[in-house]
């Protein structure tokens, strides 16, 4: 599912005041209606009885406590138009609906629509609205695929029937930060208004079902074994002497653990020479030195390690996906401490983890916490961590081995480059693309030469910069050299995407280049995958680039594929694409291995080759199988 782009909720704005008699006449004339909205704007992920459930509990919780002012956006075609009441409580159905979909943060309470609805509910029984047919069943993946801002957009404009900006204001009273992109998405899914008001998505006519019954006995089971062994247990702890005796192999919860003691000793944190890595045989964080004018601030270090442990209220801490926040094993090395700006930074490694402390210099209250999993990190990979981001502009503290630092926009591969001074292995500050907002016109990264040649490394929100590769998958090359960084320049904004999820390494692999119709010149099809430190949840985009385009359009994407990557170096993927005539083509692609390509469907057409040229009409849907010399078959990626 994807990320939720849901803001806190705007100042209520002047309007028409609606009290409480009119919200309600609003909400039991049109229940079915406001019942239908939430379901369709909840995501499927939720399952169909607790999407049900949910749906009605949102409409019921619509009903205002007082008066209040409505939206300024009126019903439109449905019904009830211009009635502020309706206006109101669609407003307030949508906003739950969007927060009932957003994703649970680790540092807030949960809101009441993210949780199980405890009205109404049903015991013994599944409900799910009655199904519908082939088209139904299309429409609802499609949806199921958009953010909950975009899925929210496309039922406005389609069972409500509002205009684009009035779906825009709509959004922005429920607090969508870009209503805009919302409403772009939307409308990239074909318009099948019909179908929104069909049986399929009517969830006040319902079907009903048992649970399962073999598991409901079974749980019975498990809840009185377990009755009984709470049984037991109180009367074991009732006994004199604690209950299980004294000769528990476990010290009492309060006592001090001598290793983990040892762990928040400043005095016994390791270090290795300057000069280790140049005979070490390893290149990675563990033959980093210690650098910075803090690294005998032993306050300073007991704070950073007292916080790891034992975070405090006043601690922001994040993690990348995948990677644990628990207190260090044992005396972790430390790599780094000193003054960054305004901040005091101390960055640890513990084999597993980068762990990076940042508190205020000024002493004022509030730190910071963020961990990275770097296990089997090794080569390019060691060659920099994330000191500080302020102002858009970021620095990194390097390996030893870095001899050169210098700031490249991957989106201009001819522009050259702009030197960073390297002092005591911190880097000056170069602009993020991590907190860039907007439009992408530009991509900073950084070039570091040294060690073994040159490579390229990119911001995207963490400790760790995900490292930039060119090649077939399995044996991926440096982005060095026009060629690789001339492949790159259209793909670079597309790691936007994969900002904040663990991204390792990132590969473009020009799979395919074709002759586009009325010789239009020859169009190149890559695939980027995106890795991750956890080893799942790899980002997959097959991208079709035509020529003088200034960025590669995505014609497929998925999650968690083997597809472009080592272990499955194979990929196909099609678009529909218009010549300057005028005339729609489906072109599909596959890599060097594909034998023949097959299109049905809304297009039909074959080819005894890896690329497959055919006439279509605009709007067509096909389905693509590829087969490869093996004999094995592959479906387009999706």
């Amino acid at each position: 599912m994807q990320p939720q782009d849901v803001a806190p909720r705007p100042t209520p704005t002047s309007g028409p005041v609606v009290d409480v008699e009119q919200a309600e006449a609003a909400l039991v004339e049109h229940y079915p209606r406001l019942v239908r909205l939430a379901y369709l704007v909840l995501p499927p992920g939720l399952g169909r009885t607790r999407r049900v459930l949910t749906a009605h509990a949102l409409a019921q919780r619509a009903l205002p406590h007082g008066r209040a002012a409505a939206s300024v956006i009126p019903a439109q075609a449905t019904g009830c138009d211009g009635d502020p009441g309706y206006s109101f409580v669609r407003l307030r159905v949508v906003r739950t609906a969007l927060e009932a979909g957003a994703p649970l943060r680790r540092a807030a309470w949960p809101k009441r629509s993210q949780l199980p609805p405890l009205l109404p509910q049903v015991w013994g029984l599944k409900l799910f609205p009655r199904s519908g047919g082939a088209d139904e069943l299309a429409l609802d993946q499609r949806l199921s695929a958009l953010s909950g801002p975009a899925r929210a957009a496309y039922v406005l404009r389609g069972l409500e029937k509002l205009p684009d900006d009035e779906v825009r204001k709509v959004l922005a009273a429920a607090g969508v930060t870009d209503p805009a992109s919302a409403v772009r998405q939307a409308k990239k899914v074909r318009a099948q208004d019909a179908l929104l008001d069909s049986p399929e998505f009517d969830p006040c006519s319902l079907q009903a079902r048992p649970t399962d019954l073999m598991r409901r006995r079974r749980h019975a089971k498990a809840t009185l074994a377990a009755a009984a062994a709470v049984a037991v247990c109180g009367a074991l702890l009732a006994l004199p002497g604690g209950g299980w005796g004294a000769d528990d192999a476990a010290a009492p919860s309060n006592a001090m653990n001598p290793a983990a003691q040892v762990a928040l000793d400043p005095a016994r944190l390791t270090t290795v020479p300057p000069a280790a890595w140049k005979t070490s045989a390893r290149t990675d964080f563990s033959v980093w030195p210690a650098r910075g004018a803090l690294t005998r601030d032993r306050a300073l270090l007991r704070r950073a390690l007292t916080a790891w442990a034992r975070p405090g209220d006043s601690v922001r801490v994040s993690m990348t996906p995948g990677t644990p926040s628990g207190a260090p094993p044992g005396p972790p090395r430390l790599l780094y401490a000193g003054q960054v700006d305004t901040t005091r930074v101390v960055v640890f490694y513990d084999g597993l983890r980068i762990v990076r402390y940042a508190e205020p210099k000024d002493g004022s209250r509030g730190a910071a916490l963020d961990f990275a999993r770097v296990d089997g990190a090794g080569g390019a990979e060691t060659d920099a961590v994330v000191l500080d981001r302020a102002d858009g502009n970021v620095r990194y503290l390097t390996a030893p081995w870095v001899t050169g630092a210098v700031e490249r926009d991957l989106r201009k591969p001819t522009a050259g480059t702009m030197d960073l001074r390297l002092t005591g292995g911190v880097t000056a500050p170069l602009a993020s693309p991590a907190q860039q907002t907007g439009s992408c016109s530009s991509w900073n990264v950084l070039q570091l030469t040294g060690g073994s040649g040159t490579r390229l490394l990119t911001d995207l929100g963490e400790l760790v910069p995900a490292h930039l590769t060119v090649g077939r998958p399995g044996a991926p090359g440096e982005v060095s050299g026009a060629t690789a960084l001339r492949a790159w320049a259209p793909l670079a904004c597309s790691m936007a995407v994969v900002r904040s999820q663990g991204v390792r390494s990132v590969n473009a692999w020009e799979y395919a280049r074709q002759a586009l119709p009325d010789a239009a010149g020859d169009a190149s099809w890559v695939c980027t995958r995106a890795d991750t430190w956890r080893g799942d949840g790899a980002q997959v985009q097959a991208q079709f680039h035509t020529p003088g385009g200034a960025s590669g359009a995505v014609a497929a994407q998925a999650e968690d594929v083997p597809a472009c990557g080592a272990k499955d170096p194979h990929v196909l993927a099609g678009v529909l694409w218009k010549s300057a005539k005028g005339d729609w083509y489906l072109l599909a692609a596959g890599a060097e291995d594909t034998k023949s390509i097959r299109a049905t469907g809304g297009v039909n057409g074959s080819a005894e080759a890896r690329l497959l040229t055919v006439r279509a009409k605009q709007g067509a849907e096909a389905r693509l199988k590829g087969t490869l010399k093996d004999g094995r078959t592959i479906g387009a990626l999706r």
